[in-house]
């Protein structure tokens, strides 16, 4: 091979890996682009939400996490362990739960409110929320003998226990009070407020992120963006909602690599909190928080 033919080789083999480099570079803008931007849920969520301007729609799950702090991890597992070996009376003395039937009414009111479900008799009412799906006996504690018949309840007690998929045959105020206590860190620890019905839905759905709109805050169910090369099929529905002008502040800070997870703790009128972690990239967090830019809190700095 002459000189000539190896240079011509050179620049032959250079043209395509340039080529082959600009095509690499160009898909994984064009994935990146994907990725961060939200029109495709957008475009999913806007039809649900008539006379609501959107302005945000997550990307990523919301979540309450376990433990409000690191140090308190291990009090919450010997929490877990510790509460399913209490007396109920004991359960409701910790929680302050003076007359445990009062308090169950009490905890279907801001559900009724802030999730806008209409909870209708039987399973009608899991069904109106998009949970056709039969709910699941829990375990039983093992202070408590075998209930093998179911517990009686109310049309309306009945809709919100198939919701949220509680056990048919313990008291629906042990199994509240239990959520309660083993999420006592990351919320104002009283079920019957705005944050503890926020908490209710957290605790049984998984993928939900949250949308933002310029008069409400709501809770999403639907499910991961599916590949490029997949068709979209997702079907949203609303599950939680709640005005802004009930949102006191949202204090935010980014995780400790301030690029995936970002943490909020939202405080509502009713003087209840929950903390809540989301998955996000900067675009992400970008967009929730210009979203949100209008009520009072703290702000990670940029």
């Amino acid at each position: 091979m002459t000189a000539g033919e190896r240079g011509r080789l050179g620049r032959f083999t250079d043209a395509v890996l340039g080529g082959a480099r600009a095509a690499r570079d160009k898909a994984r803008e064009l994935r990146d682009e994907l990725r961060t931007s939200d029109e495709p849920e957008r475009a999913l969520v806007a039809p649900l939400l008539p006379g609501q301007e959107l302005r945000y729609v997550g990307l990523g799950p919301v979540r309450a996490p376990q433990t409000a702090k690191a140090g308190r991890q291990l009090a919450d597992v010997m929490a877990d362990e510790f509460v399913h070996s209490l007396d109920p009376k004991v359960l409701f003395g910790l929680l302050n739960i003076v007359n445990p039937v009062v308090w169950v009414d009490a905890v279907l009111t801001p559900v009724r409110l802030a999730a806008g479900v209409l909870l209708l008799p039987g399973n009608a009412g899991a069904i109106a929320a998009g949970v056709p799906e039969a709910a699941e006996p829990e375990p039983t504690p093992p202070h408590q003998l075998v209930q093998r018949d179911p517990i009686p309840l109310t049309e309306e007690q009945e809709a919100f226990r198939a919701l949220f998929r509680l056990s048919l045959y313990r008291p629906l105020a042990e199994q509240l009070a239990e959520i309660a206590y083993r999420r006592r860190f990351v919320f104002s620890g009283d079920l019957a407020t705005l944050a503890g019905s926020l908490l209710l839905f957290l605790e049984r759905y998984s993928g939900t992120p949250l949308a933002v709109t310029d008069t409400h805050l709501h809770l999403l169910r639907m499910g991961p963006r599916p590949d490029a090369d997949r068709p979209d099929r997702r079907q949203p529905r609303v599950l939680w909602s709640v005005r802004r002008d009930r949102v006191a502040r949202v204090d935010s800070e980014r995780g400790a690599t301030g690029l995936v997870q970002l943490t909020s703790t939202i405080v509502f009128d009713d003087g209840s909190w929950i903390r809540l972690t989301q998955p996000a990239l900067r675009d992400d967090q970008s967009r929730f928080l210009t979203a949100i830019h209008d009520l009072p809190g703290q702000r990670p700095q940029p």
